[in-house]
Formats: C-alpha cells, sequence, structure tokens
C-alpha cells in the first residue's frame, strides 16, 4: 500500500534532512531549551552565516537563561548590537526575567506557558519544543511558508488571515508522529537551501515530484508576495557632541520605538539648529558646528535619512553628570555599550578621521 499525501511528504523530507540536512549548527550541537530558543529569535528575519557569531557570544557570556535574567539591559544591548531588530533582544530579556521569577529559572517544557512569554509566538514555541524536546508540534516560519506554499499551490499572501490559517493546517497534517525536530529542521533547511525565494533548485528537491508550483512553473510566483507600497521617508539631525577632552555625548533612546534602549547620538529636527539645542539641554554655546555628512538607514517599514552635524564644545558642560541616560564617554569605552548600527559606523568614522587635531575657531562658527 503506498504511504499517504502526509505520511509520502513527512518521508521524503525526513530522507532528505538524513541526507542533506544541516546537524552542526551551533545551537545544534547542545540543543537544550534555552539555546534553542535563543538561536530561533536571533534567527528571525535574520540569515543563518549572520546569526552564528552573535549567538556563540551570546551563550558564552550567559549560558544559563538565569545568566540572561540577571544581566544589565546594556550588556545584553552590547552584545546585540548590530543584529538588528532591537525589540527581539529585549523581549530575551523579560522573558529570561520571567522564567526566574514565576517558573523557578526552569525553562518551560509546556507550549502554553511558552505562548504567555512576551516575543514567543506559535512557530518559536512550536520550534523550541520540537527541536529541543522532539515533542510533536508544528513550526511556520518564512521558509516553511515558501514550501508549503509551492508544495500545495496555496494562493495569497501568507501575511493574510485565511492564508495563514491554511498553511498551519497544512503544517499540522504533515507534521509527523516521529522524529518531528529532524522533520522541522528538514522543512527549515529546505526552504532555506533549496526552496528558495529565487531560482529554487527543485530538480535537487525531495518533493519537486508532487509540487503543484513546480508543475505549473509557478515558482516565482509563489507564495504570493506582500502587496508593495511606498515605504515613508523620515528625516532626522544626528549631533556628534564632542568635548574638550575629546569625550563624546550619548543619549539612551526610550524603550519603545526604533532602537529602543540603545545608546545613540542626540537628535533633533533637521531643520533645527544645533546652537539651540545646546544652550537649551547643556546650557552652553558650542564654538563649532560643521555638517560632516548624511546617510539613509532603511527600516522593515520606512527610510530615516540621517544628516551628521559635529559639534565642538571649548568647555565641558555640568548639567549632564548625574543624568543616567545621557553620558560623556571617551571613544575607547563605547564598545560596552549597545548601539545601533549606523551610529555605530558614523563614531567608528569619527574615530579614524581624529589622527587630525581638531580645528577651533571663533565660539560662534557658522554651520556649513
Amino acid at each position: 500500500m503506498s504511504a499517504g499525501p502526509s505520511e509520502w511528504f513527512s518521508e521524503a523530507v525526513l530522507g532528505w534532512f538524513d541526507r542533506h540536512g544541516r546537524k552542526d549548527l551551533p545551537w545544534q550541537r547542545d540543543p537544550t531549551p534555552y539555546r534553542v530558543w535563543v538561536s530561533e529569535i536571533m534567527l528571525q528575519q535574520t540569515q543563518v552565516a549572520v546569526v552564528i557569531p552573535y549567538f556563540e557570544r551570546f551563550v558564552a557570556q550567559f549560558p544559563t537563561v538565569l545568566d540572561l535574567a540577571d544581566a544589565s539591559e546594556d550588556r545584553l544591548m552590547a552584545l546585540w548590537s548590530g543584529l538588528g531588530y532591537y525589540a527581539r533582544a529585549r523581549n530575551l530579556h523579560r522573558a529570561a526575567g520571567l522564567i526566574r521569577d514565576l517558573h523557578g529559572g526552569v525553562f518551560p517544557a509546556a507550549i502554553e506557558p511558552l505562548l504567555a512569554l512576551p516575543g514567543i509566538g506559535r512557530s518559536t514555541a512550536g520550534a523550541v519544543l520540537s527541536l529541543a524536546l522532539d515533542q510533536r508540534h508544528p513550526i511556520l516560519d518564512g521558509n516553511v511558508k515558501r514550501v508549503l506554499a509551492r508544495a500545495f499551490g496555496v494562493e495569497g499572501w501568507p501575511g493574510q488571515g485565511p492564508v495563514l490559517e491554511r498553511l498551519w493546517m497544512l503544517a499540522e497534517q504533515l507534521t509527523p508522529l516521529s522524529r518531528v525536530g529532524a522533520f522541522n529542521q528538514g522543512m527549515m533547511d529546505l526552504g532555506a537551501t533549496l526552496c528558495t525565494r529565487r531560482v529554487p533548485a527543485c530538480e535537487r528537491c525531495p518533493v519537486s515530484e508532487r509540487c503543484m508550483a513546480r508543475r505549473s512553473g509557478r515558482q516565482g510566483e509563489l507564495p504570493t508576495p506582500r502587496p508593495r507600497r511606498s515605504p515613508p521617508e523620515r528625516g532626522t539631525l544626528m549631533l556628534l557632541l564632542v568635548d574638550p577632552s575629546g569625550d563624546i555625548l550619548l543619549e539612551r533612546r526610550p524603550k519603545s520605538g526604533i532602537w529602543g534602549g540603545l545608546w545613540s547620538l542626540p537628535e533633533i529636527l533637521p531643520g533645527a539648529d544645533p546652537r539651540d539645542w545646546c544652550l537649551a539641554r547643556l546650557g552652553i554655546l558650542p564654538a563649532r558646528v560643521e555638517m560632516i555628512g548624511a546617510r539613509r538607514h532603511t527600516f522593515s517599514h520606512f527610510s530615516l535619512d540621517i544628516r551628521i552635524a559635529r559639534v565642538e564644545l571649548d568647555s565641558v558642560p555640568a548639567r549632564v553628570a548625574d543624568d543616567v541616560d545621557r553620558r560623556w564617554l571617551n571613544p575607547r569605552d563605547l564598545a560596552a555599550l549597545g548601539m545601533p548600527a549606523p551610529v555605530k559606523s558614523i563614531l567608528d568614522h569619527f574615530q579614524a578621521g581624529r589622527a587630525q587635531p581638531p580645528v577651533r575657531p571663533s565660539p560662534h562658527g557658522d554651520v556649513s
């Protein structure tokens, strides 16, 4: 008797995974629920090759969930800096604290308490429990959505409710009763290495024989892309404030919004005058203000045009001495703080150009 659709599909994926799947990623070598959880959060919207060094540094610093729960936010954000989507790090920290306070420091081994933690949805919870404990839970990350949409000809953008419901139903039906972790890892690997977004390697795919997208030549059309719309544009003026000793002023951003909780350069509206900001916030006027560059940073939902003003002071302001969210720091100490990637790039360029002594004209130099 031939296998039914569900059995055939899972057997094909498992057979392929045994021969070609990835089995030596850092989080696979000791797949505890904690390590798998950290990897799954890092892998959200981020490629494996990018995540690996971050993961290895992270678990070296925080080998257990209690180490993470007890860590300072600055230490956490410094390790996460450059990985992007910083709400993921804040949710990790909050969830670790809840595991410490509500679960005695023991990582939950059931779906309901996992789903109650911040930053953990159905697919992430399923991945943790199946990959670490081989519990039977389906997953539905971006790679798996693409495999299922093509293999079963699912029309529509996966972000739409009915389409997502259909994909979850398929994932549930196809997940086998045993070797669930291997099957789920195989599905993710299949989407990441063969059933890729562009130029899929259908000739090597274990399910291509019955793939509806391949039969109809629609691999490039499925899954249906997100409806396009032009992202809005925003602008800001960042202030690179330098005091006579060469220290730089940084501010901690609010926990909500972009780059939440990270240290960044002070910002003002693009048309505002940095001298007014200095007078209002620091109580002094700068010796020199110079526009030194501009760059664009693209987020998932908007583009940010950043102009940069270098602001040199000829005296040390005292107003920020006791402000926990505003610090003067030596450039050598900046690596200890979590900073957005574009801000770190701006500061790296500043440090690279410090071999030449700054020019200090009259106290009321013009913005050039």
